[in-house]
């Protein structure tokens, strides 16, 4: 057809090496472990006061085949009310990502910050239900731009690289 003039056809490789463009699959999503713990159950129900809640989310990367990586969220969150500790829930959610012409200097903005964004919807409905089968209210986690702590993380390490900090004008003009 006229309108298909000159555009890619994706679905089928060409056959003389063309076919090196970047593609990246997510082959599955799991929960690689999980823990909700209520030590101070049943007094927890008749406290008065509310919990201040504290949430750490680490990110971890390892390289499972050829093209292969699994990137891994772990998400501690601990509810500390004046009383003592409400429950604690610990989560590592991970997902296997295929990886193919991925460019060296795009793997790790992808494996950091695009994979970890595409996970974290998952891992926090795990949270919202742990918190809810546990007695408590749904545990709402805000989103979290991953895209801009791996910026940030990035331009932490090459201010570090080069002796300054973080946002310091470094060189001349």
């Amino acid at each position: 057809m006229a309108e298909d003039e000159g555009a890619l056809d994706t679905l089928n490789p060409a056959s003389n090496g063309g076919d090196n463009l970047p593609q990246v699959g997510v082959l599955a999503q799991y929960v690689k472990d999980f823990s909700f713990e209520n030590p101070n159950a049943p007094a927890v129900f008749q406290w008065q006061s509310q919990p201040q809640t504290d949430v750490q989310v680490n990110i971890g990367t390892m390289i499972a085949g050829e093209n292969l990586h699994e990137v891994t969220l772990k998400i501690d969150i601990t509810a500390t009310a004046t009383e003592g500790v409400a429950f604690r829930i610990e989560v590592l959610y991970a997902g296997l990502f295929a990886l193919t012409n991925v460019p060296a200097d795009q793997l790790q903005p992808f494996l950091l910050a695009e994979a970890p964004r595409i996970l974290f919807p998952f891992a926090r409905k795990i949270i919202s239900d742990a918190a809810i089968e546990g007695g408590f209210p749904p545990l709402r986690l805000d989103p979290i731009d991953f895209t801009g702590l791996y910026l940030q993380s990035a331009a932490q390490a090459a201010a570090e690289a080069s002796g300054g900090q973080a946002g310091d004008v470094t060189g001349t003009a």
